[in-house]
């Protein structure tokens, strides 16, 4: 047996199969899996097996950390005693003569995601490596945990429902302050968010506008979230508190038909029908991923984090501050995301606020992935190279 510090249980090794594009059927992950290997290693070590063909001759190292935020306010009135941002970075930060941090990548992810989902091959594979875009050798990359997310402070972690009513504000100005205090980072070279972290993207770009040279948001709308986009998050919202099993919040066990309902819309609104077709061809295969996703779902899903993730979103709304925005701001959504349909005319409208701002509609193919293709930086990575050339200036 090898020496045990660390469990790693089947929800963790899904995740990671996730995160690093592996298939998550894969007989030897499943079969690792149901044994429980107890592996004496910690986190950071075995996430670097999973992305050090990403990484290879790279000299600069990964690190993970949490920062305390005490006595921290939200926008609804509520105070944390302690706030605890939780992130990993890669690389070193560079300084100019003035003390002016110059190679600052800010990384956001989506609801229900976590910075760690950037390590795997689809993302830091294609970003990370020695002379791709984002080479760590010369970027500093920051991938914190949300506020509600990861290994941040949550409703799970204790508080359940009586956790502070965050939202994206409050989201965004826990980064501010996680870096600036942080990690002692004054300027940013790129803020890349994808779906939730887009639309932190433009909250950034509107609160702090000088704090960035690049914007990219990936996989978002900057207006208030209506129409179809509302009304699944709220029948997922309904879904949790109308569960008899919820309880307000202080259940026991987790309540078990709010997270398959949960589950139901994070399938479709994340899905691909091109990549959907491919992968499931026939009945029974489909039916064998349902009930997988279901399995998993009531295995790592936390009813009052959910909740809290879908909620945050109910006052977002940057339309009317778009002009604010200072930074050249590449926005890319792909034409077969359910989440932002592109028949809206929505992206192509607003763009327009925004002094130095273009958008991008990338063609539905069997390349893209749905509202996932935001992750999938060899889909887009093209539009990065021409905003990091476009505001090196």
């Amino acid at each position: 047996m090898w020496p045990s510090r660390y469990i790693f249980n089947c929800r963790f090794l899904d995740n990671l199969n996730i995160m690093s594009g592996r298939d998550p059927s894969n007989k030897v992950e499943l079969r690792w899996c149901s044994m429980k290997f107890r592996v004496g290693v910690p986190l950071l070590a075995l996430l670097l097996i999973y992305i050090a063909p990403a990484l290879r001759g790279q000299q600069s190292a990964m690190e993970e950390g949490n920062f305390t935020i005490k006595n921290f306010s939200f926008r609804s009135g509520e105070t944390l005693p302690e706030l605890r941002q939780h992130y990993i970075t890669l690389g070193k930060p560079v300084h100019n003569p003035q003390g002016e941090v110059t190679n600052a990548v800010l990384i956001l992810h989506g609801t229900g995601g976590s910075g760690q989902q950037f390590l795997g091959p689809i993302f830091a594979g294609e970003l990370f490596g020695p002379g791709q875009l984002l080479d760590t050798n010369h970027y500093y990359i920051i991938l914190p945990d949300s506020i509600g997310h990861g290994k941040s402070s949550k409703p799970s972690d204790g508080l359940h429902a009586h956790f502070p009513q965050y939202d994206y504000d409050d989201m965004v100005s826990a980064q501010y302050r996680l870096l600036t205090e942080g990690l002692g980072v004054n300027h940013l070279r790129l803020i890349l968010g994808t779906s939730m972290g887009c639309m932190h993207s433009f909250v950034w770009g509107e609160t702090y506008p000088d704090f960035m040279d690049a914007l990219m948001p990936l996989a978002c709308l900057p207006v208030q979230i209506a129409g179809r986009n509302r009304l699944w998050r709220k029948m997922a919202v309904d879904a949790i508190q109308n569960d008899p099993e919820w309880k307000q919040g202080e259940y026991t066990q987790e309540p078990r038909q709010a997270l398959l309902a949960w589950t139901n819309f994070l399938i479709i609104a994340g899905s691909a029908p091109q990549q959907m077709q491919k992968t499931m061809p026939a009945r029974d295969v489909a039916d064998k991923y349902l009930e997988g996703a279901y399995q998993k779902g009531l295995e790592s899903l936390d009813a009052n984090d959910i909740l809290y993730q879908v909620n945050a979103s109910r006052n977002y709304d940057p339309s009317r501050q778009l002009s604010k925005i200072k930074a050249p701001v590449m926005q890319i959504n792909s034409a077969d995301d359910f989440v932002n349909p592109p028949m809206l005319g929505i992206a192509e409208r607003e763009i327009k606020k925004v002094k130095n701002g273009q958008f991008v509609l990338i063609p539905a193919s069997d390349q893209t992935y749905g509202h996932g293709t935001h992750t999938h930086a060899a889909v887009w990575k093209q539009y990065l190279a021409e905003l990091l050339e476009r505001s090196a200036q």
